[in-house]
């Protein structure tokens, strides 16, 4: 990804803003923007905390875990890419997912590199696609030591943080799919892209960059195979609702913003998700309790403090990083950058190693993603993902509604209407 020009005042500015957050959108609203939207019970939280143990993929200090297999060079066309792409496959085919890949030969300023994308679906037959992405590649160097560059937190990180996403809501997934009724399909389904390619082999250009996410664009732009006589054409890229891309994650006290006012809506719902988890003691092992967690929130010299700035006061609809979003944004798809800004101090050093990691911000974030992906897609455990009527049973006492401020995080009394 590119750094954007940004002066120094504006990043201070988006730091000293952080507890500057609006009032979440009531329940009605959110549901008009995403018919599949169903906020999950309190009662269900420490459920959806505990539906794996986040060690196994996030905790870079034990040897066995994804996150440990993820911290080697990687640049594109390398031996321990093609490795980690199996391991990738591997993951996905055993929680019963569906693997699609997307290879091709780019052409790079150090001659044609073969990449892969790869694409996972939980169901591909549901019209449409909420998509989590991440690239999977390293930054390429032609000399040691840089050539030993990691990439921990770029994207490193992320891409485990997706494994553990993944493999957690599957039962959840699959609980949902199963409670429909006879000849019903759910509208919407999860999907996980690991882009190839990302790093520019020399200085970042329109050329020389997102090698894997212009080529996904460009095959997924073509008309799906055998359309109904009844139904017009449909791309897959027209399938996806929201692509969420996460980079530069897996350090501590990420600053993350906005880029696009279309969809606030959804960055504030990951900014929701972040507090209910804090206020219900789940989010860090340092704030079990609402008070402790209160404390810490916005205090800037904290680890726990919240990792987003909201959205009043400073806003942006251009999207200032260049990234595996552009050609998805400029086909018209809706995104939501989660990046850091200002980035990490180790970006693109070879000090982007295991040591720039912290694991409970990389277990919080897993978290966050998880109500976030759960409401989104309008999932519940098993046992209460429908009712005897058949309906879903997933509203919280105070209907899901979350007043951000310092003092009072939660409503006590749902808004009507």
């Amino acid at each position: 990804m590119l750094l954007p020009s940004i002066p120094p005042t504006l990043v201070l500015l988006l730091a000293l803003t952080s507890s500057s957050i609006a009032t979440r959108p009531r329940p009605n609203i959110l549901k008009r923007k995403n018919p599949t939207y169903a906020p999950l019970a309190d009662e269900h939280l420490p459920a959806l905390a505990k539906l794996t143990d986040p060690s196994t993929h996030l905790d870079h200090h034990d040897p066995m875990s994804s996150l440990s297999s993820l911290l080697v060079p990687r640049p594109a066309g390398s031996r321990n890419l093609l490795q980690l792409q199996e391991m990738m496959q591997s993951h996905f085919n055993n929680l019963g997912w569906t693997v699609q890949k997307d290879s091709f030969t780019a052409d790079t300023p150090i001659g044609p590199k073969e990449m892969t994308n790869l694409v996972f679906l939980h169901d591909p037959s549901a019209p449409l696609r909420f998509l989590l992405s991440a690239h999977l590649d390293s930054k390429w160097f032609p000399n040691p030591p840089e050539s030993n560059f990691i990439g921990a937190t770029d994207s490193s990180a992320p891409c485990a943080i997706l494994m553990d996403v993944a493999e957690a809501l599957t039962p959840w997934l699959n609980a949902r799919d199963q409670s429909m009724k006879e000849g019903e399909k759910p509208l919407e389904t999860l999907g996980i892209v690991l882009f190839d390619g990302e790093e520019a082999f020399h200085d970042w250009t329109h050329t020389d960059s997102i090698y894997g996410a212009k080529h996904l664009v460009k095959v997924w732009s073509q008309p799906n195979d055998g359309p109904s006589p009844n139904s017009p054409k449909k791309t897959p890229l027209s399938q996806i609702s929201h692509l969420v891309l996460l980079d530069l994650l897996g350090a501590p006290s990420p600053v993350i913003r906005s880029w696009f006012t279309s969809t606030g809506w959804l960055f504030d719902e990951f900014q929701q998700a972040e507090a209910r988890l804090g206020l219900a003691g789940l989010l860090w092992d340092s704030t079990p309790d609402q008070a402790s967690y209160q404390a810490n929130r916005f205090d800037q010299t904290k680890k726990e403090r919240t990792f987003f700035v909201g959205r009043e006061g400073v806003q942006s609809n251009g999207g200032g990083i260049e990234d595996d979003h552009l050609p998805f944004l400029a086909a018209g798809v809706p995104i939501v950058h989660m990046i850091p800004l200002p980035f990490p101090s180790v970006w693109h050093t070879i000090r982007d190693d295991a040591s720039a990691l912290d694991y409970p911000t990389i277990k919080a974030w897993a978290l966050i993603v998880r109500l976030t992906v759960a409401e989104y897609l309008g999932l519940a455990p098993p046992e209460a993902a429908s009712g005897s009527d058949g309906k879903a049973k997933r509203t919280g006492a105070n209907g899901g509604e979350l007043l951000f401020t310092a003092t009072h995080a939660r409503n006590e009394k749902a808004t009507k209407g």
